[in-house]
């Protein structure tokens, strides 16, 4: 009996701000959407797919997305342009601890989630 991998995650945004999280993570980010099944459509958000895996995107209010350090983090291939798109459109970017062997960095999507971008160098 073993754990083989991560199938999916998921972060929360306030209920009813779909449309404002899919420009984000959709259209700023490019992360494509994918159908979420239709017996979980009317719980509200939507799913993503990054890579092989999924990040679900919840809607739930009075969640406490401004101060955890819970986070994720995606894996890209040029932290730099990244740190540039982002705070072009306003995202301050926060500088993490270094790790050997990586580019890295964290900000929060509008909602308050913490997200990290790493690269391997």
């Amino acid at each position: 009996m073993n754990i083989l991998d991560l199938h999916h995650a998921q972060i929360t945004i306030p209920i009813g701000e779909e449309s404002k999280a899919r420009a984000f993570y959709c259209e700023l980010l490019g992360i494509p959407e994918i159908m979420k099944p239709a017996s979980l459509q009317e719980r509200g958000g939507f799913w993503l797919q990054v890579g092989s895996k999924e990040v679900h995107v919840g809607t739930e209010d009075h969640a406490h997305r401004h101060t955890t350090k819970a986070h994720i983090a995606y894996l890209v291939d040029d932290c730099s342009s990244w740190r540039k798109v982002l705070t072009d459109h306003g995202i301050k970017v926060l500088e993490s601890v270094p790790i050997p062997g990586y580019d890295r960095f964290e900000f929060r999507d509008p909602f308050g989630n913490r997200v990290e971008l790493i690269q391997k160098i």
